[in-house]
């Protein structure tokens, strides 16, 4: 019975997943290390790995914004790397740095987008 329950309730977090993911809101769903560890161990079907690869999808859009917001601030500290500003740690140096690594989380976001929604369209 606690199984029958379990299963019940991962196919019902799959399927509001899904009602969320085709509803197009602008709100990304948030799920846990664990919940999204789940579904991607349990993932077998086309729209379970749309779900996925449109979780990613939003993840890659929150860091691309993340990276211009950054890139944007990198560019205004860049003008001022005199008197306080030229002591190391610069501010420009950990604007670049976090530049590059918003734009890396944004390529591993693509990545893991372009293989869930690749897996969806094998698996039709």
């Amino acid at each position: 019975m606690n199984r029958a329950t379990n299963i019940g309730l991962i196919a019902f977090s799959f399927a509001m997943a899904l009602a969320m993911a085709s509803a197009e809101s602008t709100i990304a769903p948030q799920y846990g290390k664990a919940e999204l560890q789940r579904m991607i161990r349990q993932a077998h079907t086309p729209q379970e790995y749309q779900v996925l690869a449109g979780y990613f999808r939003s993840r890659q859009q929150k860091f691309e914004q993340q990276a211009q917001a950054e890139k944007e601030e990198w560019q205004r500290r860049s003008q001022n790397v005199t008197g306080p500003a030229a002591k190391w740690p610069r501010p420009v140096d950990s604007s670049k740095n976090r530049y590059d690594y918003f734009t890396c989380q944004a390529n591993q976001m693509a990545q893991q987008a372009a293989r869930y929604e690749s897996l969806a369209t094998h698996s039709q």
